[in-house]
């Protein structure tokens, strides 16, 4: 199945043109006017340029000034193979599409509402015939009845028209295009951008991720910039400084070798205030904990062991018996 974009917008076919998905780009005179463009000839120009294939208005009142619009756009530089001209149904747009497709041009007949006028399109030899499901919706009709109506006419009879699903107005209109079996889809880029998402992808895609990174990232290699540390002689508030500057939930202390002879958590934080303690008193005053440590060239993945059996939240770093960081689980998965 083609899929299309349908736009106007030059950063939204740019943005589209880099993923190499879209078999083209159908376009109206509405979508033109909605981005403000008054240059229609330049604005095709500069579209055909950029995409495989380009699908355009041809308007006339009757069918010579249809072939002769056709004929016109054309000698701007379009590329005949690489054009294809829209034609609003009509018994002068279905005229006018037969003579254009005998000279060789590309015809999408369009703005389709019923199985007849999808025959009359078909029978006239149309490239495409175009009807449009989500306005036909919107009248309360059903819409998409009368494209796989479309769809089983030309396998059964044969014809040499594809039935392109448009006016696509969710993700749940291209699912259905697919179902029905239908040879083109024209979408809109915001509703093109949700085909490939789902949330469970989404959460299984963190997953892999999350455990790739256990596996192939060392401690050294997740570690903050910051190097929580305090002294013995420091003070309770001096250590919340370093917490609050580092983002932690904690502290190490050092001796003078820059070696880990405790750690000062929040939870230590909370107990010594209910315990009538003030943030003036210096670490040397408490009974410090002995920290759970890690060697830097370890993997996150023996870090995660550690959490696990130790059910601490944050783990002293060292390399050679120096502290070098800490490292909080929150960082597993960042």
């Amino acid at each position: 199945m083609e899929l299309y974009l349908d736009s106007a917008d030059i950063n939204e076919i740019r943005e589209v043109s880099k993923y190499g998905i879209v078999a083209g780009v159908t376009t109206t005179p509405t979508f033109m006017h909605r981005h403000g463009i008054t240059d229609i000839d330049a604005a095709i120009v500069e579209l055909s340029k950029m995409v495989d294939v380009i699908q355009i208005e041809a308007l006339g009142s009757n069918a010579d000034e249809i072939v002769q619009e056709a004929y016109r756009q054309e000698a701007l530089g379009l590329d005949r193979a690489k054009t294809v001209y829209k034609i609003p149904v009509s018994l002068e747009g279905v005229k006018a599409c037969k003579i254009l497709t005998d000279q060789g041009f590309l015809v999408n007949v369009h703005l389709v509402y019923t199985l007849q006028q999808a025959y009359m399109a078909m029978n006239s030899g149309a490239t495409y015939v175009c009807p449009l499901v989500g306005r036909l919706q919107d009248q309360g009709h059903d819409a998409l009845a009368l494209v796989q109506q479309c769809v089983d006419a030309v396998n059964y009879y044969g014809y040499n028209t594809k039935v392109m699903f448009s006016s696509v107005r969710n993700a749940e209109h291209v699912r259905n295009a697919i179902n029905i079996g239908v040879h083109t889809v024209t979408v809109p880029w915001k509703i093109m951008k949700q085909l490939t998402e789902n949330n469970f992808t989404t959460i299984g895609t963190k997953e892999f991720e999350q455990h790739t990174r256990l596996m192939m990232v060392k401690v050294s290699q997740a570690l903050k910039k910051e190097n929580p540390v305090a002294k013995a002689t420091d003070t309770i508030a001096d250590c919340l400084v370093k917490m609050t500057a580092g983002g932690f939930g904690a502290v190490t202390v050092v001796n003078g070798a820059s070696e880990a002879i405790g750690i000062f958590t929040d939870g230590d934080l909370r107990r010594l205030i209910e315990a009538g303690g003030s943030i003036g008193d210096t670490l040397s005053s408490l009974e410090l904990k002995k920290p759970k440590s890690i060697d830097a060239d370890e993997l996150l993945y023996k870090a995660q062991q550690i959490f696990s059996e130790t059910k601490v939240d944050e783990l002293v770093v060292t390399q050679n018996g120096k502290v070098v960081g800490m490292l909080d689980i929150q960082q597993l998965i960042e």
